[in-house]
């Protein structure tokens, strides 16, 4: 506050012990500040990142216009409370591959039947006088109708994000008014989830019509009883997100594969070879840490590009000083080797054990990338 009195720019600073402190304001309304025990560039990317999330995630549940024009600041302190387990979320990020709060790319999993479910979710989103309609399986997004696909990357993951949150608390359906913090962010919209199994939901944003418990006796059943058994082929599917037919390379312990163009990603850490000493708990850590390492560093991030001018200033410092854009990046540590692989369409992070010759990690990464099914 000093400093912008004085005309100087600071929004970030870093402890004695190591520590950051990242801060920005967002409609010159609010403040929001994130401390961490780490410092560097990829933990300021990733506080950003956090900072730019949580100010979404307050527009999604009480609308710009509460946050803009406060009226009485202990009456906003009480509404923010709705906000807290969305907010827990992605501070805790306590359930591992869901990495869309970071990458800004919607978690997906590839299901087995993909085209009997996409004409279910449109069928059931048009029943319910709606072009938006969803299926998550395991916080992911197993189909989702073209409109869904259109909503902002950010709102897409916020979204799945809620109904995470909106699941964790036991209801079986709820009808709950959202603001598209992009799209819509001073008008409601009605957001109606539907328990399908533990584990699977599915929800559309509507109007004013139907009803709840309209929708509940008379569309759930209708679109979904036929297909209990697809639905538990998905959630058999698990944190792999990848159909069983495809068989990943043994030296292949996690990945993450981006789409560019659709913001669209899918993760899976694979638990052999047995022999290897990296838990999943771990491999998950790592596997976010090398994605961030490589967004900050080489590779660009789309969502970056539209951000503000720090965040945009962090993440492209370092590459105007090449005169080409990275393709290929690796990271060698006493856990494991990461390779990362960039092309026009997608973007591939994976990480393999230590005893893999660094030589053979292109190879390892060009050969995954062609075993993958690309999503669309």
């Amino acid at each position: 506050m000093f400093g912008g009195g004085q005309g100087a720019v600071l929004s970030s600073c870093e402890t004695e012990a190591g520590g950051g402190v990242v801060w920005r304001v967002f409609q010159d309304s609010v403040m929001l500040i994130a401390v961490s025990r780490g410092g560097g560039k990829e933990e300021q990317v990733r506080l950003r990142r956090l900072l730019e999330n949580v100010w979404s995630c307050m527009v999604l549940v009480l609308g710009q216009d509460e946050l803009v024009h406060v009226k009485n600041v202990e009456r906003l302190k009480k509404e923010l409370r709705s906000c807290f387990s969305l907010i827990d979320l992605l501070l805790e990020e306590k359930l591992e591959g869901i990495l869309g709060s970071l990458t800004h790319c919607a978690d997906s999993l590839l299901p087995p039947n993909a085209s009997v479910l996409q004409e279910t979710v449109d069928g059931f989103a048009r029943a319910a006088d709606s072009e938006f309609g969803c299926l998550i399986v395991h916080g992911r997004i197993a189909s989702a109708t073209e409109k869904w696909w259109r909503l902002a990357p950010q709102e897409v993951i916020l979204l799945s994000a809620f109904v995470r949150s909106l699941s964790s608390s036991g209801s079986a359906s709820c009808d709950y008014p959202v603001f598209l913090p992009q799209g819509s962010p001073t008008v409601a919209h009605r957001l109606l989830r539907f328990q399908l199994l533990p584990g699977a939901d599915v929800c559309v944003l509507c109007g004013p019509t139907p009803p709840l418990h309209e929708a509940e006796a008379q569309l759930v059943g209708r679109f979904w009883s036929p297909l209990v058994e697809t639905l538990r082929e998905c959630l058999a599917l698990g944190e792999r997100c990848l159909p069983g037919s495809v068989t990943l390379r043994p030296d292949v312990l996690a990945l993450l594969l981006i789409n560019r163009e659709t913001r669209r990603s899918v993760c899976c850490v694979q638990m052999f070879p047995h022999h290897h000493t990296l838990s999943k708990t771990r491999r998950w850590e790592l596997l976010r840490s090398f994605y961030t390492f490589s967004t900050s560093r080489y590779f660009s991030q789309e969502e970056a590009a539209c951000g503000p001018p720090e965040e945009r200033a962090l993440v492209g410092d370092f590459l105007q000083g090449f005169s080409h854009q990275p393709q290929q990046c690796y990271l060698v540590t006493e856990e494991c080797k990461s390779f990362g692989l960039q092309t026009p369409q997608h973007q591939l992070f994976l990480l393999s054990p230590p005893d893999v010759p660094t030589f053979a990690l292109r190879t390892v990464a060009t050969q995954t990338l062609l075993l993958l099914p690309l999503m669309n």
